[in-house]
């Protein structure tokens, strides 16, 4: 799920933008990176900077009904990629579209190591409902300074893992908040709370510090955001942090129990911890009956658990498996390594290639000739969402991609943000309104964002995926970089 960091503003660069009372909600059934102020505007292009508060609205569309669900669960299908080429620098150029690219029958090995949880693709935590390419992982929890078995300690399953954003969000309906230290200005002082904004929903809740188990790694006494929190007395967000957008603060709205950011970044804000005035729409000290905007110290702000880790603390590896081009619908199984070149289960492949980041997460990719630097890899994201005009969408799910021939063979260049390497990527679209009912990964594509390849969680099928955190030493060199 793609962080935009906390406090994003909005500019609107389009004369017939309205702002409903109500704020700005998302239309998920036109991928990640849209956002549309409630019932006036649907399909929303945007103009993305992760790591700066700015959205620009251009483009907009008349409305359509939507439904379902805001957050990074959303029921839609994902795009199958494959790799198909390899390294070099210079500039890109388009290649022609590849034929019969569907991976073959790479499977992740079982999870062996102290640094290694599983990873499950399923239908979801939500009786009745189905999510497709989410990827979910279990987090233990304990009050800082204690470590399981102790009775204090609670483990949440079905939290979705997620490249495109940083640090442990959980649902306060899942785990004993008050067993939990909240976070506060100074030791008896009023409580801090966090609007965590997304570029598909908002999540409020207050900020709490926990010692995190995952598999043998532990970050010890790490701030977390507790969504949905009815414990604190401020269950309701303040203004600014609720016309960001619909606030998903249950199970059934975010179709998880919760959020597990081990992308890029060391935590969720940087600017909150530096920035003069505090950035509206972030953090926030609750006291007597209201909460109001405020700078936190490094130690107060939501962090990237892996870069708390004593060791294999300098990103992260995900192994998933390869996916027919028709889907499944087989409960996948995979890996979350910790660590890159720390220990011998998490070394790069010689044949990797290291895509170096902008400051904002971003690498360059080009598709049909048309060169995107506001592109990124996201598990979060469960399709591969790009603008190609030439292709249909879908009658009924008409956010999708529904192409003649299907699948249909497309190739795109990803480059790293300094220029090189250069790399092609081969995936097929197949379109979504003929999808079974049951299926929990599939090869579907949507229209995208100006700018913008989001290379969601199918692009991790089938192959290793590195992650490396910002700062972070690895033989490949320092962060942030992604590398496959």
């Amino acid at each position: 799920m793609r962080e935009m960091d906390q406090g994003v503003h909005l500019k609107c660069c389009a004369t017939n933008l309205i702002q409903s009372s109500g704020g700005y909600s998302l239309n998920e059934q036109a991928g990640m990176d849209r956002i549309q102020p409630s019932k006036f505007c649907t399909a929303v292009e945007l103009r993305i900077q992760q790591r700066t508060r700015e959205i620009i609205i251009v483009n907009l569309k008349p409305a359509a009904p939507v439904s379902g669900r805001i957050l990074a669960a959303l029921v839609i299908a994902s795009v199958l990629v494959s790799s198909c080429g390899g390294g070099g620098g210079g500039s890109p150029t388009p290649s022609a579209p590849c034929v019969g690219s569907v991976p073959g029958t790479q499977t992740p090995p079982a999870p062996n190591g102290s640094n290694i949880i599983p990873v499950v693709i399923d239908a979801g935590p939500v009786s009745g409902t189905r999510e497709i390419n989410v990827a979910y992982v279990s987090v233990q929890v304990c009050p800082p300074g204690t470590s399981p078995p102790a009775s204090t300690c609670q483990t949440i399953h079905h939290v979705q893992l997620d490249t495109g954003s940083s640090g442990l969000r959980l649902l306060g309906s899942q785990f004993t908040s008050t067993n939990f230290p909240q976070v506060t200005t100074t030791p008896g002082g009023p409580a801090i709370g966090e609007c965590a904004a997304f570029v598909i929903g908002t999540t409020w809740g207050s900020v709490r510090y926990a010692d995190i188990y995952l598999g043998g790694e532990v970050a010890k006494n790490v701030p977390f955001q507790d969504i949905g929190d009815t414990t604190w007395g401020y269950s309701t967000p303040p203004p600014d942090c609720s016309n960001m957008g619909v606030i998903q603060n249950t199970q059934a709205s975010m179709g998880s129990n919760g959020l597990l950011g081990v992308g890029l970044f060391k935590n969720d804000c940087d600017a909150c911890i530096t920035a003069a005035p505090p950035i509206p729409a972030a953090y926030y000290t609750c006291a007597s009956t209201s909460c109001t905007s405020t700078m936190v110290t490094a130690n107060q702000v939501v962090q990237n658990p892996v870069a708390d880790f004593a060791q294999d603390n300098n990103g992260v590896q995900i192994n998933l498996p390869a996916v027919p081009s028709a889907g499944t619908n087989t409960i996948l199984n995979g890996s979350l390594i910790f660590g890159i070149g720390t220990q011998t289960n998490n070394s790069l492949p010689g044949t990797a290639s290291v895509f170096d980041t902008d400051q904002y997460g971003n690498i360059i990719t080009t598709y049909k000739g048309t060169s995107m630097n506001g592109s990124y890899l996201d598990s979060g994201s469960n399709a591969l969402f790009f603008n190609d005009a030439t292709i249909a969408t879908c009658s009924t799910n008409y956010w999708a991609y529904c192409p003649t021939p299907s699948p249909l063979a497309l190739s795109a260049i990803n480059t790293a943000a300094s220029g090189s390497p250069s790399g092609t990527v081969c995936f097929s679209v197949v379109g979504l309104d003929p999808i079974g009912a049951n299926v929990v990964a599939a090869n579907i594509g949507g229209p995208g964002t100006n700018n913008t390849f989001d290379w969601g969680l199918s692009f991790f099928f089938g192959r290793p995926v590195f992650t490396a955190i910002s700062g972070a030493i690895t033989p490949a060199g320092t962060g942030p970089y992604f590398a496959y």
